[in-house]
């Protein structure tokens, strides 16, 4: 009986054995598609590159608001004894490193634009002065504005290691990874490919546009700051007072129910829907990356 045994269990071995086979080669005459990559950078990517902060990636911007979110929910219901003020203010702490990031991208964008006109004059100077458009490039790392040094800086050497112009200023453009610097570079891979008589008119043309439009941005910013930092006062207002209420214990213990976390939730979602309808009203319209 053992003996029969063992020759069925054989006999089941070989044949899933060999079924397994004959499906790998059957396999094996279907051609496998390539994974396509999207390059496109998600928008958390995207913040990043517009804050410009050198070695940041998603995984550590989410670990760290995780990680204040938690500290921030510990301390809080140990300091009040109500778990619902504890979750609403983690959650808001959970948030505020996107909002620096986000703060940070947009003091950023606003240095950029007011340098680049001088950096476009500077490009053109050199071009009228005899040199290549990568010899005119390169010497911003030198000479530009301290703010886009190391962008150009990075662009000299990938080019003098043996890299292409077009991708040496694709690789540029990644790392400015701002709507002036896609114009320029569209601008000069044109110039590059088909040639151009007029570069210097263009890049003049470019330079005094830019400056126009900081300077009416600037204007409707100065006029409208008041309004929108009132707006923000008026959002943070009521959680201030709630954090200043709930070092009282009756009135930390009118939140420890089910139904005061619903009241916390939901005047957080209202917080959020008119925090985010105020910037969408006050704010002016960007410029966004097409190229």
């Amino acid at each position: 009986y053992s003996f029969g045994g063992r020759r069925r269990g054989m006999s089941v071995i070989l044949g899933l054995a060999l079924g397994t086979g004959l499906l790998l080669i059957w396999w094996s005459f279907w051609p496998r598609k390539p994974r396509t990559v999207d390059p496109t950078p998600s928008k958390a990517q995207q913040l990043i590159l517009r804050s410009g902060i050198p070695r940041l990636t998603v995984s550590g911007v989410v670990t760290l608001s995780a990680v204040l979110g938690c500290i921030v929910f510990i301390c809080l219901t140990a300091l009040t004894g109500a778990a619902p003020i504890g979750l609403c203010f983690g959650l808001f702490s959970a948030a505020l490193p996107w909002g620096a990031l986000s703060w940070q991208a947009k003091r950023r964008q606003t240095a950029l634009r007011e340098i680049w006109p001088d950096a476009i004059d500077n490009i053109r100077s050199a071009i009228r002065a005899g040199l290549t458009l990568p010899e005119a490039l390169s010497q911003l790392a030198d000479r530009g504005p301290e703010e886009l040094r190391d962008a150009f800086s990075s662009f000299a050497v990938d080019y003098r290691a043996g890299a292409r112009f077009g991708d040496a200023l694709d690789r540029l453009k990644h790392t400015l990874a701002d709507p002036t610097a896609d114009r320029l570079v569209a601008a000069l891979h044109v110039t590059r490919e088909v040639g151009g008589a007029d570069i210097g008119r263009l890049l003049e043309t470019l330079s005094d546009f830019l400056r126009d439009d900081a300077r009416t941005r600037a204007e409707l910013e100065a006029r409208q700051s008041w309004t929108v930092n009132g707006a923000r006062l008026a959002v943070v207002a009521p959680w201030i007072i709630l954090l200043l209420l709930s070092t009282q214990p009756a009135a930390a213990a009118a939140y420890q129910s089910i139904a005061g976390l619903v009241v916390l939730l939901a005047g957080m979602g209202i917080s959020i829907m008119c925090y985010q309808l105020m910037l969408r009203l006050g704010s002016l319209p960007t410029e966004r990356r097409v190229l």
